[in-house]
């Protein structure tokens, strides 16, 4: 052991670079570093006028240059720190924690290597096939078992060599099963992402696939393979709209992990909780799916996307629930959140309308005036239509129907009216869109009975059972309801007993 550490410090101060390559997070001096870092983490938006001002001062064009290279300094010390970060929580993904100890000795035996220093990689590389193997990360058995099969090549030991080659032989076999698996996979995943025709023929093709899946699973008998079954099983009913199976699927891959069959160092039981609550959510279970949802979020990392993805189906299931202070509450859970800025734009925009809808159904005296002139704003600037909001256009259009309901406006509620109707012929027209076709003709008869509630909703009594009667539509093909058609038209109808809507003079 001492000869072994002698090696490892005569490797480490030999080769040691001039610079520390890491930042000292827990020091207390205020060094550049440190101040540009803690500027970045207090205000992330900050632009590089403002990082110049609290780093050196003031924003001359010297500073704005010498805050270039700190930035790239800091960037490169920063990446090292990629090497030290702590992944033991288990509201993260659960294999990233084995996954990257694998690669850490990967990288550690590598370096050996290169020094010659043949015993203690051997003895990191069967600790990292341990590992590998305890985890089935076939492709770290695969590197592990190659780098033995060579050192003992290296150290002339043929019975080691030959049991080397025989597991590299075996996980190569399985990796290339495994390989085959994640290329259909990913082929459904970019089908699932395209077009309305391609995805029809993806659904038409996913029974064989499903087949060709579990071919692959029951020769390579892998997690990996069974984990990808598993969850174009769930695509597959999804797409179809079968959301029962998909609790069904869900429940019993959760009573498998809980028997010890699945291995635990590898499911995400985060993405069958969040498969769970999204199949209840579109099943029309609100009530039970908000019940897993409060139970299930303890499981998610605040810090995490997941956590987030998560949050927009809790919200979901509280509105449709009906339960909107629990909607209020998430919507201002989730923007106190100090990685909400961080999120993509297009999820921001999301998060954006649900607190709209969230607004709406609250009473007016409790929002404050400067967010009810920004609402007012809002109202008039959203798109008629556009497809990097794909299944929000018409919850768009019909939240700015709602708000010039409420205001008794005739000309943009007319308006928005012909709008829907056109939106509905140009892109509704396919079966699966039947419950956006029936409400939006629900809607067209507020026009035909002159605004008249009593006399709407006697009209609409047969167009609003078949609503009740049409089940959501697969994901494939869906229009999100943010707040539930029947209880949207319910909504409408109240609007109109406070008074119909009256030309602006």
């Amino acid at each position: 052991m001492v000869n072994e550490v002698a090696n490892l410090v005569r490797i480490v101060t030999s080769r040691a670079v001039a610079a520390t390559p890491v930042l000292d997070l827990r020091s207390s001096s205020a060094s550049k570093e440190q101040l540009f870092v803690s500027m970045v983490k207090l205000q992330p938006e900050a632009s590089q006028l403002q990082l110049a001002k609290a780093v050196y001062g003031k924003a001359t064009t010297t500073n704005l240059r010498a805050l270039q290279k700190l930035q790239s300094r800091v960037r490169s010390k920063l990446l090292n720190h990629l090497y030290f970060l702590d992944h033991t929580d288990p509201r993260l993904v659960v294999s990233r924690r084995y996954e990257l100890e694998c690669l850490d000795l990967l990288h550690k035996v590598s370096v050996l290597y290169a020094e010659r220093d043949f015993r203690l990689a051997e003895r990191l590389l069967l600790k990292c096939l341990k590992l590998a193997e305890t985890g089935e990360f076939t492709q770290y058995i695969v590197m592990a078992a190659r780098m033995l099969r060579n050192l003992y090549a290296e150290l002339r030991r043929p019975a080691s060599h030959k049991k080397a080659g025989t597991v590299l032989t075996r996980a190569q076999q399985r990796l290339g099963w495994e390989d085959e698996a994640e290329q259909l996979y990913a082929a459904t995943q970019l089908a699932s992402n395209g077009s309305v025709a391609g995805r029809r023929a993806l659904l038409a093709a996913l029974p064989g696939r499903i087949a060709q899946l579990e071919l692959l699973h029951r020769r390579a008998g892998s997690f990996t393979t069974y984990n990808i079954l598993y969850r174009t099983r769930i695509a597959c009913e999804e797409m179809q709209g079968n959301f029962p199976a998909m609790i069904r699927i869900a429940a019993a891959a959760d009573r498998h992990f809980q028997a010890g069959k699945l291995n635990a160092r590898r499911f995400d039981l985060r993405f069958n909780h969040f498969t769970a609550i999204y199949a209840y959510l579109r099943s029309r279970q609100p009530v039970r799916g908000l019940q897993l949802a409060e139970r299930y979020l303890r499981d998610f990392h605040p810090t995490s996307n997941n956590w987030f993805y998560f949050q927009e189906h809790h919200l979901l299931l509280a509105l449709h629930a009906r339960r909107y202070d629990l909607a209020r509450q998430l919507i201002e859970t989730v923007m106190a959140n100090s990685g909400f800025l961080g999120q993509r734009e297009a999820a921001k925009q999301r998060w954006d309308l649900y607190r709209s809808y969230v607004e709406f159904v609250q009473p007016p005296s409790r929002l404050p005036s400067a967010r009810q002139r920004q609402l007012n704003q809002q109202m008039l600037v959203l798109p008629e239509y556009s497809r990097d909001k794909r299944g929000h256009n018409v919850a768009i259009m019909v939240l700015q129907l709602l708000y010039f309901l409420r205001e008794r406006n005739l000309e943009p509620v007319m308006l928005r009216l012909e709008r829907l109707r056109k939106y509905q012929q140009r892109h509704l027209n396919e079966g699966e869109m039947l419950r956006s076709r029936l409400f939006l003709r629900l809607l067209q008869v507020i026009v035909e009975k002159n605004f008249d509630a009593d006399k709407a909703a006697e009209r609409s009594k047969t167009l609003l059972q078949q609503l009740r009667d049409t089940p959501p539509p697969g994901g494939a093909f869906a229009e999100v309801e943010i707040i539930p058609y029947e209880n949207l038209w319910e909504i409408v109808l109240d609007l109109l007993r406070e008074g119909p809507p009256v030309p602006v003079e």
